[in-house]
């Protein structure tokens, strides 16, 4: 077969590109439209934000949204087809970009940002809602551009499998609510379900904050105030001292003292309206400030939260744990995974809290310093620091002055190198079994309250749970065994009841109380660890983070009265080998395990056991220092 000779392409005289920059090469026939395009949108992105001078690049991520500094933006890159679907991504990028710049004051921004991490991202997310409904209130392209880009951003970040509250993030929620209140548009119908319950859990001092906040949105200092409010009523922050009173609670919140505090000495009360961390961690007050001026505007001080985007799980099936060969329940019919407030009324909830902070005034000694060095220890790797001389991130504008001296160098860019514990979450899974009553159970509800606020505050995610059983000896699962005339070997015989306390997602703030409920009497009954295991397991590989930690804290081997009399002696046991197992042998998930009383040491591979329940404190500190180290 012959070949057609190859045509040579013709010679193209260099010509200007975007300001003419110095080191610029000429650009390729094929890549003209795609040059001209992003030559149109850097000029058009310059005009609307109002800053001739900014510097606009094309080398993120196809996804990735824009990246505005104070005086360069970072724009998806452009592919040489030029798909339809990514033009429109470059532009709604580069119209929120705009606007950004345009209305946006950034010291203002940093002043009146709230201290806590889950709080700082929502109110981020909701003043870029405010820049984008604000600035395109005259520009009907621009808003239907930001429309297709919110649309977008609910598509990646898996929002339609979100059903319950608790399953997306406040930030994503609160900056589509404060869009829908500000632009008088619904939200995108890629925000599913989830986002309803966020809309319907809104108090009546939420919906005032976001009128206010509709109100203001071409005042960015009234407009923080109203955006405070509104964290506030929904739990993420503390509200101003002014708008509000001393509660009983309040005299609970103690916060961890410094090492030089005697053992067993109780915690200084903090000062009303004075944020618990600034009052009881200074140095890591000052951290935390000090980091905020340096961050870029698009991101959170501490790099603890990512942008939207896939999950990590959404590429697996949602019964994502194989079976266990030669176990099985008899039903499921009758088991429960429900939030801790939905197990007792708010007043109850309110008391076993109070209760909790009680307790908690004995073990502030030794666990609160060890607490105190864990949080060091993590605040010091979130120490900045660079890589230079790259050919793509943020422009380094100390090496400027080299390309004014030579021309024919090229620019040079730099990137913040990220501390790998920044995406890190870590699940606290808690025995709620009846053998953990009184003092043990005490003790894991007060390390769990300390352990999820001294992580937070490193912009580490934590979430807490609890598993037990519905009933003694049996429930609703036994008696439908009976009714059907007792069948050999049924399997699990009893209704597991699988409690989430605190949500990864969810700040410590708004699930301080949930931790209390495991001081109430009656909620303690059997364990079935091993399918509490799976639970927590599939929750953490739905995850985006690259790290996930799971630490299992128990006082015995399962024990089900029902089961056992029903089933071989050994069933549940060797389910829990076999699931243990699974999650050690997939290398996905870290398993650590706490035995208190209980050698644990035959069952997990990472683990240590206990004597004393008063040891559980410094054990867990200490091995998540490990683990972190």
């Amino acid at each position: 077969m012959s070949r057609r000779p190859i045509p040579k392409a013709p010679a193209v005289a260099p010509k200007a590109t975007d300001a003419g920059r110095p080191g610029q090469v000429p650009t390729p026939p094929g890549d003209e439209a795609s040059e001209a395009f992003r030559r149109v949108t850097a000029a058009t992105l310059r005009a609307m934000g109002g800053e001739p001078e900014t510097m606009v690049s094309f080398q993120g991520a196809a996804n990735a949204p824009a990246k505005p500094g104070e005086s360069a933006v970072q724009l998806p890159f452009v592919p040489r087809g030029m798909p339809a679907v990514e033009i429109a991504k470059v532009r709604a990028a580069a119209d929120s970009a705009a606007l950004w710049i345009r209305h946006h004051d950034r010291a203002l921004h940093a002043r009146l940002a709230p201290p806590e991490t889950a709080a700082r991202d929502a109110f981020l997310a909701i003043e870029h809602a405010r820049c984008e409904s604000f600035g395109a209130r005259h520009m009907a392209g621009v808003q239907a551009n930001l429309d297709a880009k919110w649309a977008q951003e609910c598509r990646a970040a898996g929002c339609a499998r979100m059903t319950q509250q608790s399953d997306m993030p406040a930030s994503m929620a609160l900056g589509l609510l404060a869009r829908e209140a500000m632009t008088g548009t619904p939200a995108p119908r890629e925000a599913g379900p989830a986002l309803a319950a966020w809309r319907e859990a809104l108090t009546p001092e939420a919906h005032k904050a976001l009128a206010d906040m509709a109100r203001t949105q071409g005042d960015q200092a009234a407009f923080a105030r109203a955006s405070g409010a509104l964290l506030g009523a929904c739990e993420l922050t503390e509200v101003p001292a002014e708008e509000t009173e001393t509660t009983p609670d309040d005299a609970g919140e103690d916060e961890s003292p410094d090492d030089d505090t005697p053992e067993g000495q109780a915690m200084e009360q903090p000062q009303p309206g004075l944020d618990e961390d600034q009052a009881a961690q200074p140095e890591a007050a000052e951290g935390e400030e000090a980091q905020e001026g340096d961050g870029e505007p698009g991101e959170d001080a501490t790099g603890s939260e990512q942008p939207a985007g896939p999950q990590a799980g959404d590429d697996l099936p949602e019964a994502d744990f194989a079976p266990i060969p030669r176990y099985k329940a008899f039903t499921t019919e009758f088991d429960e995974e429900i939030g801790a407030e939905a197990l007792c009324d708010t007043g109850e909830l309110d008391r076993l809290r109070q209760q909790l902070d009680q307790q908690l005034a004995s073990l502030q000694g030794v666990v609160s310093r060890l607490a105190n060095r864990l949080q060091r220890k993590l605040m010091a790797q979130q120490q900045r620091s660079w890589e230079f001389d790259l050919e793509e991130g943020i422009l380094d504008a100390g090496r400027l002055s080299r390309v004014v001296v030579n021309p024919t160098l090229s620019l040079s860019y730099k990137n913040e190198r990220e501390a790998e514990f920044r995406d890190t979450v870590v699940t606290l899974l808690i025995d709620n079994s009846g053998s953990m009553r009184g003092r043990p159970i005490t003790v894991a509800a007060m390390c769990g309250d300390i352990l999820a606020r001294t992580l937070e505050r490193c912009g580490v995610k934590v979430e807490v749970l609890g598993f037990t059983t519905r009933a003694w000896k049996g429930g609703m699962s036994r008696e439908k065994w009976v009714k059907a005339g007792r069948p050999e070997q049924p399997g699990r015989l009893n209704d597991l009841r699988h409690v989430i306390y605190k949500a990864a997602d969810s700040p410590w703030r708004r699930s301080r109380r949930n931790l209390g409920l495991m001081l109430r009497e009656g909620l303690l009954k059997e364990n079935i660890d091993g399918e509490a295991l799976q639970w927590a397991y599939r929750r953490l590989r739905r995850r985006s983070e690259h790290r996930r930690i799971l630490m299992v804290i128990s006082d015995g081997a399962p024990v089900d009265d029902s089961t056992f009399s029903a089933n071989p002696s050994n069933y549940l046991e060797q389910h829990l080998r076999d699931v243990i197992e699974t999650i050690e042998s997939s290398r996905d998930v870290e398993l650590v395990a706490i035995g208190i009383g209980h050698d644990v040491t035959r069952y997990y591979r990472s683990s240590v056991t206990l004597s004393n329940a008063e040891e559980l404190g410094g054990t867990m500190m200490l091995k998540l220092s490990e683990l972190f180290a």
